[in-house]
């Protein structure tokens, strides 16, 4: 397909050069001065694809994806200088110097959230029919508060900058403020968004997707019966569905389908490229029955990091029925000719779940899933037990995803009470979101983060590590930002 992507690259280097330099740059450039540029729809709308650009920006990914599971049940990782970092988030020893929570989360979020203010601050004087500039004020603010939620689930309260002349010194908003500035901004952007399907360009947000984030932010937060009713809006715009093999729905020549709500556009070009295959690929590696159709060549990378999935997670799959284990390899046949037993070692099987033929260097095409209509299903699920313990509605929606992947429905005589479908749950949804970076805030979610980092010998301690530590840089430039209790 043609991906039309809000990737503002070329935007981001003119306006925004100097911008980039610094923790948190607060003040707009002067070429983005209301009265010139930020007076036309054209100006205002490569501010807009600016924030989009630091949103949907690929690179980061895989950074996103295993920092979110190296710190759980199913991630691992070794080799390469990519450990340095990753070791660190194996073993519990991040503190606030960890490079990757600045430049890969910190920094990237608190760009589109300028580019959202700049966007909202100057959108009355564009001159433009209001249908337009509502539409783009609403993607500003949902811009603004996907990127806080994110943030929120990264480092809890932060400062909540809502203009693009804030205090370089800022405070961390109460937990109160932040709930509700994340939950009213996504709220406030969906009247004036496109329904799914109807959206200017792929990769533009619309009303389900603003549903689908609010959905999680309301499971992630335990407000159970807002998280099932999102669900609801978002299953009644009768636009979304599951896609009907799991195997394929990740392949390049199948994006756009309907089961992807947002997702992380990524192409075959340098900074714009899915990198994680080429993590995830073993060493040596030519080709694997598992998919057959996947086939290395020399043109494409293998890191020396091998991103990695813990053996006491991919046991638990079926994999004689379970259609999702496919892509999880657990051997192949390398340069050599020679069959290699992943198996063979502890924790070393492979997740390929992003492989692509084009692949160029270490430029994969596949987007990265942000929010997929399974998760949808399995959220609703999840609050309906919470509300009302187990009832056929919630195994019929899981039994959807179960169904696909090929494995038997489940019943109420396994569903036996809230406690027991909680887990099957939480065991679904690592069954169908790994290598998706869900891992740790449904960990955190059900509280079982810290128990299981114990139990695979792990100092973890509640009251430290189920936040991330403010990044140093954010701290030495804002004084007023406190840092979590531990670091």
């Amino acid at each position: 397909m043609n991906k039309n992507i809000i990737l503002a690259s070329i935007i981001s280097v003119l306006f925004f050069q100097t911008a980039c330099e610094k923790a948190l740059e607060v003040t707009p450039p002067g070429e983005l001065a209301p009265g010139n540029v930020l007076t036309t729809e054209n100006g205002i709308r490569a501010v807009l694809f600016s924030s989009y650009s630091f949103m949907q920006n690929p690179t980061p990914s895989r950074f996103l994806i295993n920092n979110s599971e190296v710190t759980t049940d199913i991630g691992f990782n070794s080799g390469g200088t990519e450990f340095l970092t990753l070791t660190q988030l194996i073993n519990f020893t991040w503190d606030a110097t960890l490079g990757t929570l600045q430049a890969d989360v910190w920094a990237p979020n608190y760009r589109s959230i300028r580019d959202a203010n700049i966007v909202l601050e100057n959108i009355s004087n564009v001159k433009a029919a209001d249908e337009k500039k509502n539409m783009y004020a609403a993607e500003a603010r949902f811009l603004r508060a996907f990127a806080y939620e994110l943030l929120y689930k990264w480092f809890g309260p932060v400062p909540l900058r809502t203009t693009s002349a804030s205090e370089p010194v800022l405070a961390r908003a109460t937990d109160e403020e932040m709930r509700a500035f994340i939950e009213s901004e996504l709220l406030a952007s969906i009247t004036d968004l496109p329904d799914p399907g109807k959206e200017e360009a792929f990769s533009r947000v619309n009303k389900g997707v603003a549903w689908s984030t609010l959905a999680k932010y309301y499971l992630n937060t335990k407000q159970w019966q807002k998280a099932a009713d999102a669900c609801q809006q978002v299953m009644n715009f009768n636009y979304y569905q599951l896609y009907p093999q799991y195997q394929n729905m990740f392949r390049v020549e199948n994006e756009g389908n309907k089961e992807m709500i947002l997702v992380q556009p990524c192409r075959n070009e340098v900074n714009f490229g899915n990198w994680y295959t080429a993590g995830a690929l073993p060493q040596n590696f030519k080709s694997t029955a598992q998919i057959p159709e996947y086939v290395w060549t020399s043109t494409m990378a293998n890191f020396a990091t091998m991103y990695r999935m813990r053996s006491a997670f991919t046991n638990t799959f079926d994999v004689t029925n379970d259609k999702r284990a496919v892509l999880l390899i657990r051997s192949y046949v390398n340069t050599s000719g020679v069959t290699v037993n992943l198996l063979a070692t502890a924790d070393n099987v492979r997740s390929l779940k992003y492989w692509d033929n084009n692949t160029v260097g270490n430029h994969s095409g596949n987007d990265v899933p942000v929010l997929r209509y399974a998760d949808i299903l399995l959220t609703r699920a999840e609050a309906l037990n919470e509300l009302n313990g187990p009832a056929q509605q919630a195994l019929d929606l899981i039994n959807q995803v179960r169904t696909r992947a090929g494995i038997a429905n489940l019943t109420l005589a396994v569903a036996t009470s809230k406690e027991v479908l909680r887990d099957l749950i939480l065991r679904e949804r690592g069954w169908e979101f790994y290598s998706e970076g869900k891992r740790r805030e449904d960990l955190l979610r059900h509280d079982k983060f810290i128990s299981l980092a114990k139990a695979r010998g792990i100092t973890a301690a509640a009251d430290k590590h189920k936040l991330f530590p403010i990044p140093q840089t954010e701290i030495d430039a804002n004084t007023a930002c406190k840092q979590n209790d531990g670091y």
